[in-house]
């Protein structure tokens, strides 16, 4: 398989395009526990192409790669890295804490909810910041054409919604 994935993903990358199948999506609610009667008891899946998915992580991991390499993120930066998670973040800021009061430092903290940040990412701003940040041209055109066009629908049940873009 990995020689055809490859030889798709150089496809896209020379072509700039990506198939309009990539950009469509089917979202489906599962219930993550509770009052199945509440909308907040459901966590939305998208289901894409098992092909298009396999690309995203392709895509993920070399821009991984290059913002390692050059220093690109923040070193307190724990989502979305390797060896990192929310539960590593947990833990250093209890130790930051930890350290804070037996050095007998004031501290003073502000908690901000950021669930679901991503998904409200200015795509415009990502696109501007993301040439700059030493990542291949053809890269930042394959992940514009990712971003740009997409289309979704609801699956609930036997029934599907109108499509949205």
């Amino acid at each position: 398989m990995i020689p055809y994935l490859a030889w798709l993903l150089d496809i896209t990358m020379n072509n700039g395009t990506l198939p309009g199948d990539w950009k469509r999506d089917t979202v489906i609610p599962i219930h993550k526990g509770g009052d199945r009667s509440l909308v907040m008891n459901y966590r939305p899946v998208s289901l894409t192409l098992v092909v298009c998915k396999q690309m995203e992580h392709v895509i993920a991991s070399y821009l991984r790669q290059v913002w390692d390499k050059n220093d690109w993120l923040y070193e307190c930066q724990h989502g979305f890295r390797p060896g990192y998670s929310r539960e590593s973040q947990v833990i250093a800021v209890c130790q930051d804490t930890a350290d804070c009061l037996d050095n007998g430092d004031k501290i003073d903290a502000i908690i901000v909810e950021f669930s679901k940040a991503f998904d409200l990412a200015p795509h415009g701003r990502l696109l501007t910041k993301t040439p700059n940040s030493g990542v291949d041209s053809r890269v930042v055109v394959w992940i514009r054409e990712f971003l740009l066009g997409r289309t979704q629908r609801v699956r609930l049940g036997g029934q599907m919604s109108e499509k949205l873009e």
